[in-house]
């Protein structure tokens, strides 16, 4: 057997549970899409409605995309396309950088280097794998769309702009392990490309030209420096033409022919941006457990934060402009409400509410962050070292789990800040501030058990922690925040925390969903912080 080959097998055999979740995932989600849109929007003239509120509307283009016709081929593509995208860029991104600057952090890629495979076949390994990943995404796409009903040829074009789309931010991922000296970091970077592709195609549909019926848009110029967008100009369903593939193939090639430029020229385990130096003599924080925490995960933090902050300078923002929009209208508010469950009251209360459930997984992804980090410390022994002095293993679990809990408020409040302060510097009413720090607060319970539950993990089953941390997060992600754009079934919303979320609508906000997730959260944090006095270490 060659050694490629072997390299492929290696990567498939340890990524197939999570590519089985992500690629299946991602094709349920667009197979739920068309019989949502034909259960809630199957008149014509319905449809047609929704679009020309829509473009009168620059929220909701920004967080959909731009409508191409009023047919339910189109209308679907409208709908879930850029949400779609998103997570095959995410699913990318994790994938490059844990089979890159994870693999030389461990140290494993230098063991792998002094073999016949050398330095270069393992990240030309990489490569290809992804490939077939994204082309098998991209073909079960296509096949639920098809399968829902929708034009085939259109379905091969969604399938193929999806492919596009994620392998060029794995080219990113690999290219962002270049940069950073963690994998921590390296998946930081390429999540917040992602992040920022999304945005400015967002920005550039709202900013967009609609025609005379406003049943079409031609979009800005900002769509147009977007991966997610020229993955969205294919038009599928409508004009359906690749062309626009072509940059993402381009931008793909550019990042790949840096990555094998750069890895020529550094030292293994080092990155093109280096480790500051620590300093002679530890600060006196660190002489604590959690001080050590702390400093181990206030970067990462910093990083959620800056995107947290983000996303609250886009909602302010909007939110000026969801005001002025005909909130009058009941079907508006309709869409709105599906993106919030059970979600009642103003067009602004809700677009903002709808915004930081986004927040709120940030603020989750933030504190699986902290869990996953201290298992990282078990494996690599330095644990260990912490718990040979007389800091006990309850205490070291409640030091992450204290750590987890600032980061999940930072997070939180980061958001609300931006947000408040945006609203007022575009001229919105001052209650716009009180409405953000409301939403922010919602999303804290959620955050909060996806902490305490993923700690329990970690004690009973330490093996599983990281890729069942993140599968749990994408799981709720996809359940609460996409559940209502795309119909899917009460029962399985209900399964996600964000559904229970509380919508902060003025003195009639029903806050019990959140009260009982605290307790539920509180629970299983004491149960997890006993259970953690009868665990030893292991590193399997």
């Amino acid at each position: 057997m060659s050694t490629l080959l072997t390299l492929l097998l290696q990567r498939l055999r340890r990524d197939r549970l999570q590519l089985l979740i992500w690629v299946v995932g991602i094709a349920l989600l667009a197979l739920f899409s068309v019989s949502a849109v034909e259960k809630t929007y199957g008149d014509p003239a319905g449809r047609e409605n929704i679009l020309q509120l829509a473009v009168a509307n620059p929220s909701i283009l920004m967080l959909r995309g731009t409508p191409e016709g009023g047919g339910l081929d189109q209308f679907v593509f409208f709908e879930i396309f850029t949400f779609i995208a998103v997570l095959a860029s995410l699913m990318n991104t994790f994938l490059s950088v844990r089979h890159s600057r994870a693999e030389e952090e461990s140290g494993r890629a230098e063991l792998l280097a002094a073999t016949p495979a050398g330095r270069t076949l393992p990240t030309v390994a990489t490569i290809i794998y992804g490939a077939l990943v994204n082309v098998v995404n991209g073909l079960f796409v296509a096949l639920a769309f098809i399968a829902g009903g929708l034009d085939a040829k259109g379905s091969f074009v969604a399938g193929c702009a999806t492919a596009a789309v994620g392998l060029t931010f794995l080219a990113v991922g690999l290219f962002a392990a270049q940069l950073m000296r963690t994998s921590r970091g390296a998946n930081g970077v390429a999540a917040a490309t992602v992040t920022a592709a999304y945005v400015i195609r967002g920005i550039g549909d709202a900013l967009g030209t609609p025609s005379v019926d406003h049943l079409h848009m031609t979009v800005a110029w900002w769509s147009w420096i977007s991966p997610i967008g020229w993955g969205q100009q294919t038009l599928a369903y409508d004009a359906n033409t690749l062309t626009p593939l072509l940059l993402n193939l381009a931008l793909t090639a550019a990042f790949l022919s840096l990555v094998f430029v750069l890895q020529a020229r550094r030292d293994s385990g080092a990155s093109l941006l280096p480790g500051r130096l620590g300093r002679v003599d530890a600060r006196n924080s660190l002489s604590t457990s959690l001080g050590l925490a702390w400093r181990l995960q206030w970067p990462t933090v910093v990083g959620w934060c800056v995107g947290s902050a983000v996303a609250g300078l886009l909602t302010g923002t909007l939110a000026h402009a969801v005001s002025g929009a005909a909130t009058a209208d009941p079907n508006v508010e309709k869409v709105m409400e599906s993106l919030i469950p059970g979600g009642k009251g103003s067009l602004v209360q809700l677009f903002i509410s709808a915004i930081f459930v986004m927040v709120g997984v940030l603020a989750a992804a933030c504190a699986t962050q902290v869990i996953i980090r201290m298992r990282q410390e078990e494996v690599s022994g330095t644990a260990e070292q912490v718990l040979a002095t007389r800091v006990s293993r309850s205490r070291w679990l409640v030091g992450y789990l204290t750590v987890g809990t600032a980061s999940i408020v930072l997070v939180l409040l980061s958001g609300a800040a931006a947000s408040g302060l945006s609203a007022v510097a575009v001229g919105d009413d001052s209650a716009r501030v009180g409405d953000s720090f409301a939403a922010a607060a919602a999303q804290l319970p959620a955050a909060l058990l996806y902490l305490s539950v993923l700690a329990l993990v970690f004690v009973v089953l330490p093996g599983l922690t990281v890729g069942l941390g993140w599968t749990l997060l994408g799981l709720g992600t996809v359940f609460g925040l996409f559940g209502g754009l795309v119909g899917m079934p009460e029962w399985m919303r209900d399964m996600s925390p964000f559904t229970h979320s509380p919508v902060p609508i003025g003195t009639s906000t029903d806050w019990s969903g959140g009260i009982w997730m605290l307790c539920i959260a509180v629970v299983v944090a004491i149960l997890a912080t006993v259970g953690m006095k009868q665990r030893e270490l292991t590193t399997a």
